[in-house]
């Protein structure tokens, strides 16, 4: 080019390059694609779809379970005679045998009874003297006659007036259950409707207002009614919560001779001619 045609002196004119086209992004799988294999998923999921045979395991498996269950709360019932001393466990196992000793006992005695009621040759005179001997122990039970014999003086100091009727009944039946024949408490007969009343410090007895010390005269076997009351949990150790005291002593020759005047009911009438 000659200084004629540029005159300007101007630069020519360089020629634009084009940049390269970028590499194609991978394609996007499209949304509904997505949703169509999530709902895919939750097809397969839902609703389950068992077999028998892994419908009979799972029943099978909850049976186990719930009886497992019903097995643990079971034994910790036990739990107040797991925490129990080797000797007082020994002295329950006793007082247990001696019921059922007792039981035993009287069931020999009546078929005794029964044995001699057949093979007497003066039933008639054998029947009167059972007879008897049924009414004597039926005076003492219902506290119309004076009884002696082996048994324990039981006697509860109350300083502080905290011990109420409840409890005094709780000592009755406890000994009842032992085996006790004949009660009298402060001079007061217990027979089968004796009832206390009263609070801490002021307590009746069928009516009769009694004062602590209360002392229980009962007649049974001592080697039953002494460990029956010192069992963990028993009466003893019920009024040492209280603040109260409770000295037990056996007896060969127990006196209960405070004795309960006979009722004529008001309604009941003998049935024999």
């Amino acid at each position: 080019m000659n200084h004629d045609e540029n005159p300007r002196g101007e630069q020519p004119e360089q020629p634009k390059t084009v940049p390269p086209a970028a590499p194609d992004a991978p394609a996007r799988p499209p949304a509904a694609e997505e949703v169509s294999g999530r709902q895919r998923l939750l097809a397969g999921l839902w609703p389950p779809r068992l077999s028998r045979a892994q419908l009979i395991v799972a029943v099978l498996l909850f049976g186990l379970g719930l009886g497992l269950a019903i097995q643990v709360r079971s034994t910790g019932d036990d739990s107040a005679l797991r925490g129990a001393r080797q000797e007082d466990l020994v002295r329950i196992l006793d007082e247990v045998d001696d019921r059922t000793q007792r039981l035993e006992d009287e069931k020999q005695r009546l078929d005794d009874q029964r044995t001699e009621l057949e093979n007497s040759s003066d039933q008639a005179e054998e029947a009167r003297k059972q007879t008897l001997e049924k009414e004597r122990q039926l005076g003492i039970l219902a506290g119309m006659v004076a009884a002696q014999g082996p048994g324990i003086t039981l006697t509860i100091s109350d300083p502080s007036g905290a011990v109420a009727a409840d409890k005094l009944l709780d000592t009755v039946q406890e000994l009842r259950a032992a085996g006790a024949e004949a009660i009298e408490v402060n001079g007061v007969r217990v027979v089968a409707d004796t009832y206390f009343a009263g609070e801490g410090g002021d307590i009746q007895v069928d009516g009769k207002k009694i004062e602590a010390p209360y002392e229980f005269k009962v007649i049974g076997k001592p080697q039953d009614l002494e460990p029956a009351l010192n069992i963990p949990g028993g009466v003893v150790q019920t009024l040492e919560k209280e603040q109260a005291t409770a000295v037990v002593e056996r007896s060969e020759d127990i006196v209960v001779d405070a004795l309960r005047a006979a009722e004529r009911p008001d309604y009941a009438r003998s049935s024999s001619p």
